[in-house]
């Protein structure tokens, strides 16, 4: 059924918003103020006060510029901790992002590169197609991404490998990057169409990635192979480790086996049973690497091995929806921050879970919970690292209330060897696999 807006009605509704008393003043403030500052509420900067009983050392916050990668910022800053621990290194010290960065984009392209070849016989308006070409490749990624990135390649110290234009300032990078990936897909769906034979595919692509490394080192640097690790630490005592390769510096240093950090999951969703794994298709990064694979829990599930892995002082990888009632400048994020529903008198209300299936909301930004505030023995707020900087924040610091953590965060990875054995025993099972649309694919 459908029917036209009636003049009758338009007047109907113009003569309700009159009766309404307070419809002038609600007006006036929100044209000149707009509607989250209307509508924000003081308790929430009240009761979001940035004191937690557990609240673990991290250091300085790092910054990921004008760039989406949030993502390999969190993963690294979560072995930076351990690393700075151990080792006593300065307050300031990172892991090079731009190192990762080369290697992740260099493998995205291989990886879109053969799913173009996979999809080649399929129509260009099919919806896999359509979704395969709208992002060759971007910054953003997910935490099995990472680790099938370090696997491979190591990790480097960011003096072996510190940033660059295009890795601080993205945007001409993948502009270009994925204009040359476009092309590259109309080449190989042309030779498939041709029956063409399999190692002439395999060869035109091997001469594709040349090009793409060529632009890579052109605009983050070629990538570290060797170098020597000098530094301070906090003792001021002088240290020099000589010829590390990337693989052997992450072997000394962070020392981490990652086969036993696992992503978990809140995806309240009717098509994704708790205590099941899931799987994307078509993502990931590294050809014959990792697999993206995710357990769906139960939200109090993730919280409570969230403070177990911050009671053993370990920091917890984690992704949500950022943007989401919440104040970057005043570091808080809270569900209590903002009133709009009040401010229209309107029901605004979704579920986490409609929100995710009407396209409300996904995982948009990648971050480190660093500490909590328990009162007796429940969670209230959480002590948040993020990327941006020490402009924002708590000098680059947030505060996280339970409340927004229930509702806003998607994905928690935490050390398998504490969770309990029923749930070690779920994310031991095979993945059901999702369409690539689908929101636990969204990239951070």
């Amino acid at each position: 059924m459908s029917a036209a807006i009636s003049f009758d009605q338009i007047n109907q509704f113009q003569n309700n918003l009159d009766a309404k008393k307070e419809a002038k003043v609600i007006e006036r403030a929100v044209t000149h103020q707009g509607i989250l500052a209307t509508s924000a509420d003081f308790a929430s900067e009240v009761t979001m006060n940035p004191v937690f009983s557990i609240d673990l050392a991290t250091g300085d916050v790092a910054d990921q510029k004008q760039s989406g990668r949030c993502w390999m910022f969190a993963a690294l800053n979560t072995m930076r901790h351990k690393l700075m621990t151990n080792f006593k290194m300065s307050d300031d010290f990172e892991l090079s992002q731009n190192y990762i960065n080369f290697w992740d984009k260099f493998e995205k392209a291989n990886f879109f590169l053969d799913n173009v070849i996979k999809t080649a016989n399929e129509p260009l308006d099919s919806r896999k197609v359509a979704w395969l070409m709208a992002t060759p490749q971007q910054d953003g990624g997910q935490w099995d991404m990472l680790c099938a990135l370090i696997e491979k390649y190591g990790i480097v110290p960011k003096s072996a490998m510190p940033e660059t234009f295009s890795s601080e300032k993205s945007a001409q990078l993948n502009k270009f990057l994925n204009l040359k990936l476009r092309h590259n897909a109309a080449v190989l769906r042309e030779l498939v169409a041709a029956d063409t034979s399999d190692a002439k595919l395999l060869a035109t692509k091997t001469d594709m990635l040349n090009d793409i490394y060529r632009m890579l080192a052109y605009t983050l640097g070629e990538p570290t192979q060797q170098f020597d690790f000098e530094y301070r630490d906090k003792d001021s005592q002088y240290h020099i480790d000589q010829n590390l390769t990337p693989r052997a510096f992450f072997q000394k240093y962070i020392d981490v086996d990652l086969t036993n950090y696992v992503s978990l999951i809140n995806s309240p969703t009717d098509n994704k049973p708790f205590m099941k794994t899931y799987t994307v298709e078509m993502l990931g990064n590294v050809v014959g690497g990792r697999q993206v694979k995710h357990l769906n829990l139960e939200m109090n599930d993730l919280k409570q091995l969230a403070i177990e892995q911050l009671k053993r002082g370990e920091s917890v990888w984690f992704g949500s929806d950022v943007g989401q009632s919440s104040n970057s400048q005043k570091g808080i994020m809270d569900t209590s921050l903002y009133a709009p529903d009040e401010l229209f008198d309107t029901d605004l209300s979704l579920s986490k879970g409609a929100r995710l299936d009407y396209g409300e909301s996904l995982m948009t930004h990648a971050m480190v919970i660093t500490g909590v505030d328990l009162v007796d023995g429940k969670p209230t707020k959480w002590k948040v690292e993020n990327s941006w900087g020490k402009k924002v924040g708590n000098k680059g610091y947030f505060v996280m209330s339970d409340d927004w953590m229930d509702q806003f965060v998607y994905q928690i990875v935490v050390n398998k060897n504490f969770m309990p054995d029923e749930i070690q025993a779920a994310q031991e099972q095979e993945p059901i696999e999702l369409a690539p649309w689908d929101p636990m694919g969204a990239l951070a």
